[in-house]
């Protein structure tokens, strides 16, 4: 995963046809059921409604590229989102509250994501620590930062929007006690109590 998956259009194989997006769909389906590891190409293609050979053809380099279309489908598809709700934000703690209530609504109501968290962490978390981990961070800051840009120091939001990632991130691995992420008045005590009274310390920015 890296900041040029912000650059990339949401795969639909070689065509870009509607069955390749037919098999981006299935793919994601059949993990949500079995998981990644007991998923075939031949599961996918018939949730697809289509042939293997058409699975190959418009998808070659077998199932890791597959999968990795798929994850860079998926990612496209919730900075689309995210990117829409952030839009939408007139002031700092409305775009904050709804940035990360938008992420961890997204992340916990993907089925796929779900299931390999659940029975094959191994699939998911390494993409999440050490080198990986940065890379996240990363893509997250070099997406959120434009956001923020419009009520913090233009300087300092590419830091505003790593530190509110690395929040989510926490949150989401560890949960914790009167914190629930997906709820916007949980999340707003959260953001009025931590994190606007550190980014409000600086003068505003542009607006």
């Amino acid at each position: 995963m890296s900041t040029a998956l912000l650059d990339r259009p949401a795969p639909r194989g070689r065509d870009g046809s509607q069955p390749a997006q037919r098999i981006v769909d299935a793919t994601l389906r059949c993990i949500a059921r079995w998981g990644l590891a007991k998923t075939t190409f031949d599961d996918i293609a018939r949730e697809a409604g289509c042939s293997r050979a058409t699975v190959y053809r418009l998808f070659p380099g077998g199932k890791d590229a597959l999968i990795e279309a798929v994850a860079a489908a998926e990612v496209a598809r919730f900075f689309a989102a995210l990117g829409a709700r952030l839009d939408e934000a007139d002031d700092l703690e409305a775009l904050l509250v709804a940035g990360i209530t938008e992420a961890a609504r997204e992340l916990q109501s993907h089925a796929a994501l779900a299931f390999l968290l659940a029975h094959e962490p191994e699939a998911v978390l390494p993409h999440f620590a050490f080198r990986s981990g940065d890379a996240v961070l990363a893509t997250a800051r070099v997406f959120a930062a434009p956001h923020l840009a419009r009520f913090v120091p233009e300087g300092d939001a590419p830091r505003a929007a790593e530190w509110v990632a690395r929040i989510v991130l926490s949150y989401a691995s560890c949960p914790a006690d009167g914190v629930d992420l997906a709820d916007e008045e949980s999340v707003r005590r959260l953001v009025r109590t931590f994190v606007l009274p550190g980014l409000e310390s600086q003068p505003q920015g542009r607006q």
